[in-house]
């Protein structure tokens, strides 16, 4: 008996190749919410709106919040009225960096109705800045513009398509 006891204690052992074979180094949230809405402002104003049916928080040396399942944002104006509306399939926001990112079937809606449409964009919220570098569709009440790359600021009321392509209407007034 004593024998065998001796043979499994020195079987064992916490060699550092071991353990790292099963270390996964995947990052697990330190948060899980559902059906989220936050409220952000700035001086006591209300500033956006934004709602997701799940959030993932990571605290992490560069913290995040991740919304796998969608997002929704509405960007308000001093008086609460909606100028901007952003919706995408998947979201990242930087807390770190004060950025948020959306992807997947991204469109943003400005008080004039005007539509952008992109599967990827960035929100700078200390510039107030959009910005996507990839294919965009910006359809307004008269034409559809399209092109690579966009820089807007946060209420799309005001853009710039980088490279864009297809007929645009200029007028002549």
């Amino acid at each position: 008996m004593i024998i065998v006891l001796v043979g499994v204690l020195l079987s064992c052992s916490n060699k550092i190749e071991d353990i790292e074979k099963y270390d996964d180094s995947e990052e697990f949230p330190t948060q899980i919410a559902k059906e989220i809405e936050v409220m952000y402002s700035t001086k006591g104003a209300v500033v956006f709106q934004l709602k997701a049916p799940l959030l993932k928080q990571y605290m992490t040396e560069k913290e995040y919040n991740e919304m796998p399942e969608g997002v929704e944002v509405k960007i308000f104006d001093s008086l609460m009225n909606v100028t901007t509306k952003l919706t995408a399939n998947y979201a990242i926001d930087s807390t770190y960096a004060d950025k948020m990112e959306a992807m997947y079937d991204v469109v943003v809606i400005n008080e004039k109705g005007e539509m952008l449409n992109t599967e990827h964009l960035v929100w700078d919220k200390t510039t107030g800045q959009i910005t996507s570098d990839v294919f965009v569709k910006i359809t307004t009440a008269d034409q559809v513009l399209m092109g690579e790359g966009l820089i807007s600021n946060q209420d799309f009321s005001e853009y710039r398509i980088l490279k864009p392509r297809g007929t645009i209407n200029i007028d002549n007034d």
